[in-house]
Parts: structure tokens; C-alpha cells; sequence
């Protein structure tokens, strides 16, 4: 770009006419120059998933004032790969993914296509962070977090981010600015999900199947995410995408092998 402001990929998992995505590009347009490419239609809890069996579509969409926008058949994860090799043709400056409607805290980290988009940014050498809203509502409240989206998005285009690294970024459902408490670097809580599966049958007597489940926090520590937005914190954990469990190397090179 001739005036050197930085490129903004913007993407997300909800769709690219969700609220939490139209928040967060006008929101970037403040710190440079914004390019959107997300999915056509909702793609939440995708993960990492790309599209491999059927072609990819992208289109070029006007939807939102003064920003190129860009809608894809496939997965958030497709997005990213498609917006650097086919429609910046470079790597940007920043990505940013979301703003997603609902917690991506804990282990939910692991599920959200949110935040497996600012993965394969990290992937890709690019400093990425994933903004998650604890409301799953669609006319969810952004106003009150918009400051903090900012002055985040801020430090990491000045500093860059430690390599192989990115952000988890998420935000508690509150009314006001005035309620949030202020940021917490935090560590993933562990939790989990106690999945049921609702058996029903449909009209050709074949069984289905909804899945339903109750988050459950085992963690008690007061340095998790899950504390620090139950606190009405801004929580903020770096992750990575080398899941080596390194601690346990060690314990298996004591193993003996018989062969």
C-alpha cells in the first residue's frame, strides 16, 4: 500500500453478515487498511476443518462502506488461505477473527472456527488474534468491548507477537464499559464438555441424533480465563499451534520397548 498503513484481514466462523464481524472491521479501519474474506453462511465449531472434496467459491460482496469484502463457500480456515494466496497476494499485517458470538474460553478453544482462522494466521507467520463475546445472542452488545478490541489490536501491530504464538481474546457479556474490571494474561481453564446425545426419531422411523451438553470447569485457579471473565475481566491467553505436550517426553523416553 502506497500510504504504508497495515493490511487487516478480517475473518470469522459466524458468517459475513453477522454483527460480531461488521463490528470489527469498522473497528479496524482505524488502524489500517481492512480486507474482508469470510464465510457465506455460518461455520461455528468448524475447527481447523478445510475443504478438500468440492470446489471453494469466492466472491467479492458490498456489504460494508469502504472496505473490500470477500464471501467463501468453505470453512474459516479457507478463508485465510484463500484471502493470502488469491486475494492480498501477500501476507498482511494483522489478522484479526471474529467478533465471535459466544465464549471461546477453555477448552472451547479447541472447537471454534474463530479461533482455528487466527491459527492458520499464525500458521502462516502472520500475528493473529481470535475476539470471542461471551453472547451468543445475534443483537449482541459489542459497544461496551470496543476499546479494548482497539487498544489490543494496537499492541500487537506495534510489538508483534513471540513466534508460533497467538491470542485468545474474550470478552464477558457486560451493559456498560464501565463494568469491564480491565485485561488478565490467563491460562487456558480446564474444563470440559458433558456431551448427551438426544435420541428422536424422524418420520421414516430412523433415529437422530441433537447433541446437547453442560460445560463443566474442574478449576478452581484465579489465573484462568474462565475466573477472569466470571470476574468481568477481559481475558487474554496466547496459544499456540506446536501441540507437542513436551513434559511428557521425557516420561516416555523412560519407556522400555520389547520389539
Amino acid at each position: 500500500m502506497e500510504n504504508k498503513r497495515p493490511v487487516i484481514l478480517v475473518t470469522n466462523d459466524d458468517g459475513i453478515t453477522a454483527p460480531g464481524i461488521q463490528n470489527l472491521a469498522y473497528l479496524m479501519k482505524e488502524l489500517g487498511d481492512v480486507v474482508i474474506v469470510a464465510p457465506d453462511s455460518p461455520q461455528s465449531a468448524m475447527g481447523h476443518a478445510i475443504t478438500i472434496a468440492k470446489p471453494l467459491r469466492l466472491e467479492q460482496v458490498d456489504l460494508y462502506d469502504g472496505i473490500a469484502s470477500y464471501q467463501c463457500s468453505g470453512t474459516p480456515v479457507d478463508c485465510v488461505k484463500l484471502a493470502v494466496n488469491k486475494v492480498l497476494h501477500r501476507k498482511p499485517d494483522l489478522l484479526v477473527s471474529g467478533i465471535n458470538h459466544g465464549s471461546n474460553s477453555s477448552i472451547n478453544v479447541i472447537y471454534s472456527g474463530t479461533m482455528s482462522a487466527a491459527m492458520e494466521g499464525a500458521i502462516e507467520g502472520i500475528p493473529s488474534i481470535g475476539f470471542s463475546l461471551g453472547d451468543f445472542s445475534h443483537d449482541a452488545n459489542f459497544i461496551p468491548v470496543q476499546k479494548y478490541v482497539l487498544e489490543i489490536a494496537r499492541q500487537v501491530l506495534a510489538n508483534g507477537l513471540p513466534q508460533g504464538s497467538l491470542l485468545n481474546v474474550n470478552f464477558p457479556a457486560v451493559a456498560s464499559f464501565e463494568e469491564l474490571q480491565g485485561i488478565r494474561i490467563c491460562r487456558q481453564a480446564v474444563a470440559k464438555w458433558q456431551e448427551e446425545f438426544d435420541e428422536r426419531v424422524d418420520p421414516h422411523k430412523r433415529k437422530y441424533y441433537w447433541l446437547t451438553g453442560e460445560f463443566t470447569l474442574n478449576d478452581p485457579g484465579e489465573d484462568t480465563d474462565e475466573w477472569a471473565l466470571n470476574n468481568n475481566y477481559v481475558s487474554v491467553v496466547p496459544v499456540q499451534f506446536d501441540l507437542t505436550a513436551y513434559h511428557a517426553i521425557q516420561v516416555l523416553n523412560s519407556w522400555k520397548f520389547n520389539l
